[in-house]
């Protein structure tokens, strides 16, 4: 396997894999029983790699919107070595329209990989996303 990567390396990845919406991408940077948890917006926790996988396959798969640019606003170390913050916005291109979706993903990485994430999107973006994928469509 070679060297673990790095926080940044994971973060870049992460910020790659929203570009390509590609679940196999993602879930590569995922330790076998990672976790990932939405504490905003109802979503329900994706427990492992492959509920990592599956969740973002049926998300990305069945939707028409297209990630633009995905831009890393700061990336805040923390006094734990394994956990990093990071400040992101993705510009959305949906339907007509492109939407500024910022958020915030605390990460845990041991070993090279994700072993929890934290992910605060902003939910009236991801709303108006939705709502100008459909209009539009």
């Amino acid at each position: 396997m070679g060297t673990a990567m790095s926080i940044e390396e994971i973060v870049a990845g992460f910020q790659a894999a929203m570009l390509h919406k590609s679940p196999d991408e993602l879930a590569g940077l995922y330790a076998p029983d990672g976790l990932h948890e939405f504490p905003f917006g109802g979503l329900a926790p994706l427990a492992g790699r492959e509920a990592v996988r599956d969740a973002y396959r049926a998300m990305w798969g069945g939707s028409p919107f297209e990630a633009e640019e995905v831009r890393l606003v700061a990336l805040h170390r923390t006094q734990d070595p394994e956990v990093v913050v990071v400040e992101q916005v993705t510009r959305v291109r949906a339907g007509e329209r492109t939407v500024e979706v910022p958020s915030l993903v605390i990460l845990r990485v041991r070993d090279g990989a994700i072993i929890h994430a934290r992910d605060y999107m902003d939910t009236s973006a991801i709303a108006r996303v939705r709502s100008e994928t459909l209009t539009s469509g």
